[in-house]
């Protein structure tokens, strides 16, 4: 069976013997649909029209009145974000809650995140203009991440939202405490979101490995607060609930709910990605309702299973910007760790132009083959990017990992991984070795969670 396994802007194409390949059921979850099919976008565009016309590879191009584009996009995934924005869950149209309101933010995901704000932000700008809101901002989510060149704002947010928005990075040296989480995390808002009369909140439900989904609330907490309240509420992700797909029971995800509502997010805009990052759903509306819709669709489409485990799991972070380091490309192992066998491997593609992109977590990383170390050094101090590696650390405990990216050899064994430069070939020879080996293919990591 052949496969195209994103890496970077590229794809690497592997082959593997349908005899070794485990098959997922999609009998509950509706995994097909996360292969970018016609059905996603008819079932989640809501009328045959525009699955009709996603299936032909139809194009709309949006202007302003002065005739200058705004965006190009697929007719599906307008119809989609029209659609949301026309059936809002449990609250008005956004341009009636956000009627004459004089300070709209929007907060947008950072350059690290696979979220196409830039299709969605002038229907949500159309909207509030509607609604006569008096000025408009755009703050990008940074949470720890490094901050952006002007114009890595400008691609994000789209022509227009630069043109008459003001773009503005999260600066955690302007935060201000607003109230404190029943957990005891401080809720520290960057200055601009919490003077603002009007907070939206977007970007992409997809699952997280200790927060249970991204989207939602999750884009005030952690992207535009500061480092305690970051630190405080990451902390909890050594608690058992704190895993992938988790909503109700997860610690981390409640503390970032009552983040959300301490700060008064007002509405929220989430969509849905295929694996060509294409919108294939979308929900808008109050917080959390609209995001509880959210995650039904999300686990509808990408919650897989099977009746056993593979010697071998093939995964990526999705290419880019999802593996544009490191701290971004790990979640991919966390969501597919429980797919493979005691004793396993698993192999995962990530280009990490930017390195580790984050310093604690590359220090850490360095200690990853002495987990019980580490677990220790945690519990006693939490530090954000220590807690990806310790993550790391205690997979390694039960199957290996090699790794295909721009790390040199020295630089990947010191983070307890094996690299490696010919995926088809490493498979070509275990095949030989052993022709009974089981192999599981999981192009986008990031996208699935894995039930037993």
């Amino acid at each position: 069976m052949k496969y195209e396994i994103p890496y970077g802007k590229q794809k690497i194409d592997i082959d593997i013997p349908d005899i070794n390949i485990i098959n997922f059921s999609d009998n509950k979850s509706g995994y097909s649909k996360a292969k970018g099919t016609d059905n996603a976008y008819k079932e989640a565009a809501g009328n045959k029209a525009a699955g009709e016309d996603a299936s032909s590879g139809s194009t709309i191009v949006e202007e302003a009145s002065d005739g200058k584009k705004i965006i190009e996009m697929d007719i599906a995934e307008k119809d989609i974000i029209e659609n949301a924005l026309l059936n809002p869950v449990a609250v008005k149209r956004l341009k009636d809650v956000a009627y004459m309101k004089k300070n709209v933010c929007i907060l947008v995901s950072d350059i690290t995140r696979p979220c196409p704000s830039y299709k969605f932000l002038p229907f949500l700008i159309r909207e509030l203009k509607e609604g006569k809101v008096e000025s408009i901002k755009i703050i990008f989510g940074l949470g720890i991440h490094r901050k952006h060149s002007l114009q890595e704002q400008i691609k994000l947010a789209g022509p227009q939202a630069a043109e008459i928005c003001d773009l503005i990075d999260f600066d955690r040296n302007r935060v201000k405490l607003i109230g404190t989480t029943s957990f005891g995390t401080p809720v520290e808002v960057f200055e601009d979101v919490s003077d603002s009369d009007f907070i939206l909140a977007t970007g992409n439900i997809e699952y997280h490995y200790f927060a249970g989904y991204s989207g939602g609330s999750k884009a005030l907490m952690p992207g535009v607060c500061s480092y305690n309240s970051v630190r405080a509420n990451h902390s909890m992700m050594l608690e058992e609930m704190a895993r992938s797909g988790e909503f109700a029971d997860n610690p981390v995800r409640k503390d970032i709910e009552e983040a959300g509502r301490i700060a008064g997010i007002d509405y929220i805009f989430n969509v849905i990605l295929d694996d060509s990052k294409k919108i294939i759903a979308a929900v808008a509306g109050k917080n959390n309702e609209a995001f509880i819709e959210g995650i039904k669709i999300y686990d509808s489409i990408y919650e897989i299973s099977s009746d056993k485990k593979a010697d071998i799991v093939i995964t990526s972070a999705g290419g880019y910007p999802k593996d544009i380091n490191l701290y971004q490309a790990q979640k991919a192992l966390e969501s597919v760790k429980d797919i493979v066998k005691e004793g396993g491997i698993i192999i995962l593609t990530a280009e990490c132009t930017e390195g580790f992109g984050e310093d604690r977590f590359a220090e850490w990383m360095q200690g990853t083959r002495d987990f019980e170390r580490l677990y220790e050094k945690i519990r006693k101090d939490f530090v954000l990017g220590g807690h990806k590696a310790v993550a790391v650390s205690k997979l390694l405990t039960r199957a290996g990992v090699i790794l295909y990216s721009k790390f040199n050899e020295y630089e990947t064994y010191k983070m307890g991984f094996e690299k490696i430069d010919d995926i088809q070939g490493f498979i070509d020879e275990k095949l030989k070795q052993n022709k009974d080996l089981s192999v599981a293919v999981v192009p986008n990591g990031r996208f699935i969670k894995y039930c037993i």
